[in-house]
């Protein structure tokens, strides 16, 4: 039986989950967190319920093993019967990188050399794949990049309208993210309107704490809102999307700003954390709905930009047969998806009221029946994803 565990390492914690990929059901799932802090925190649920260890955890190393004892004393002891394959999330793969791959040693430099790229983020899924590999030794190991995905994009739609030859030498260009997610739900969509993925155009809205959308014509991604980090687009939860870049200029030369104290602005303190004093939306919409002036502002710039990218990809794509919404706010926000699309009738998008508002968890369509586009709801499910380009990457090296 072929089990895959998938890991998303942090740069303090990671997340896995052990999956069954005969039925493609959870196994187990848990959180090792605190690592390098006096106390660590390993948490490990399976159908039996929830336990945790609770002790120091100096690195990821330590980490694998905390997650080892974890899983033992559920009764799934991963020494004696191994995973057949370890799935890595890593999230820039540069333009090195274009598929899944298999990790070796040279494989394991380049994603730690592109931390450039990603300083928040490949160090960390580099410690991971390091531990990893100390843990399973005799395992295949296998990268999924978030870039991935995005690596069809054309030139006119990655390219940056900079000097050439600086982008070139310091790697400066769109890669886009939330490329396991973009591909999952645009799968699972085509599924679901019981059409060949071939012929559709989409476009996918992943909107959570970090958000993006993406334009994709028969199953391949044309264009994406993040671009050479995370931070281009959409408004998020913390990030602001989309900024002037002599805004920047301004804050530097009259706020005295340096290049870290931006970074910090942009990635940590802005989005709707910056715009109404809190990055989680339900909380912004509770206080817009109290009479809140800042987060009644801070929604509507944030459905303005969502908007303003679903315009640009209808043209992009001349029009589109699918609009999938998804992750945390995606999914869950009804008045989130009602606004984004209010008034776009005249497009041929028309959202049936009742069917947008059912508390429903599962793949669904919330348009009405004389909609010319179909607007769904399609949970992520990014681990599963991950697992399975793992057992292909796996299978086609074979």
């Amino acid at each position: 039986m072929s089990y895959v565990l998938v890991v998303n390492s942090g740069s303090s914690s990671f997340k896995y989950q052990l999956i069954n990929m005969a039925t493609e059901a959870r196994v187990a799932s848990g959180l090792v967190e605190r690592i390098g802090e006096p106390m660590g925190l390993a948490v490990h649920s399976n159908v039996d319920g929830t336990s945790d260890i609770e002790r120091p955890i100096a690195d990821h190393t330590e980490g694998f093993a905390a997650m080892m004892e974890a899983f033992a004393k559920s009764g799934h002891d991963l020494g004696e019967t191994p995973p057949s394959a370890v799935g890595h999330r890593v999230v820039h793969g540069g333009k090195r990188f274009f598929a899944p791959t298999i990790v070796d040693d040279d494989v394991a430099w380049n994603i730690n050399d592109l931390s450039e790229l990603a300083p928040l983020h490949n160090p960390a899924n580099y410690q991971g794949i390091v531990a990893a590999r100390i843990a399973f030794p005799d395992v295949p190991h296998v990268v999924v990049f978030d870039t991935a995905f995005h690596q069809t994009m054309p030139a006119e739609a990655y390219t940056y309208a900079i000097d050439r030859e600086l982008a070139e030498r310091y790697r400066v260009r769109k890669y886009g993210f939330h490329g396991t997610s973009h591909k999952f739900v645009s799968e699972a969509a085509a599924a679901f309107v019981e059409r060949p993925l071939s012929e559709l155009k989409q476009i996918v809205l992943h909107l959570g704490n970090g958000a993006s959308m993406c334009a994709i014509d028969g199953g391949v991604s044309q264009d994406t809102s993040m671009g050479m980090t995370p931070l281009q687009g959409l408004v998020m939860g913390t990030r602001s999307g989309d900024v002037d870049p002599s805004a920047l200029f301004h804050l530097s030369r009259k706020a005295g700003f340096e290049a870290d104290d931006l970074d910090e602005l942009l990635n940590r303190r802005s989005g709707l954390l910056g715009l109404a004093g809190t990055g989680d939306m339900r909380d912004v919409s509770r206080l817009a709905e109290e009479g809140d002036a800042h987060a009644q502002l801070a929604l509507d710039v944030y459905h303005r930009r969502i908007r303003h990218y679903l315009g640009a990809y209808l043209v992009h794509l001349g029009g589109a047969d699918v609009l999938a919404f998804t992750a945390g706010i995606g999914e869950n926000s009804p008045e989130t998806r009602a606004e984004v699309l209010r008034g776009l009738e005249w497009l041929g998008i028309r959202i049936d009221p009742e069917r947008n508002a059912l508390p429903n968890r599962g793949p669904r369509r919330i348009s009405s029946d004389d909609s010319a586009i179909d607007v769904l709801v399609i949970p992520t499910d990014e681990e599963l994803e991950i697992a399975r380009q793992t057992i292909e990457t796996i299978e086609g090296a074979e």
